[in-house]
């Protein structure tokens, strides 16, 4: 296994969330576990013409976002993350995110996973604007958030 087994990629085309999974089995040795999120834009509230755009400050995104998964590395035994966002614009029902983690055992993959979605919603400088309309953070995000530092 290479160095650092973690992948991050931030990226205007889709992704495969089969060649992730895929990926994620072929990373390592001693993999017990594999556990996967895939998060898709939800069909706007308002007007069906709206369109969703995200866009990122690229060194910055890529920092935190590895800083997120050395916390996780930290807290739980993962052999290996791969975290691909998008960004551009995308319509309801598009793929936006994918965060999969393997792990010897399936509770630590299952709550690293976790772990680096919520703190992906809060720390992650991306920035959503939902037809003309800039959107803020979720106040249930950052309390997700909070009952990881408790």
């Amino acid at each position: 296994m290479s160095a650092n087994p973690h992948y991050i990629a931030i990226q205007t085309s889709d992704f495969s969330v089969g060649d992730e999974h895929q990926a994620l089995r072929e990373s390592g040795t001693h993999i017990g576990a594999i556990v996967t999120f895939t998060g898709l834009v939800r069909e706007f509230t308002q007007d069906s013409s709206q369109s969703l755009f995200l866009e990122h400050y690229p060194a910055m995104t890529e920092k935190v976002l590895s800083k997120i998964i050395e916390q996780a590395c930290q807290r739980w035994d993962i052999r290996s993350v791969r975290l691909t966002h998008r960004i551009g614009h995308l319509a309801a029902g598009d793929q936006i995110v994918f965060v999969g983690v393997n792990s010897a055992h399936r509770s630590e993959a299952f709550l690293a996973g976790q772990f680096i979605m919520d703190f992906l919603k809060t720390e992650a400088p991306f920035w959503k604007k939902e037809g003309d309309q800039w959107v803020e953070a979720k106040n249930s995000d950052n309390e997700v958030k909070k009952q990881w530092e408790a």
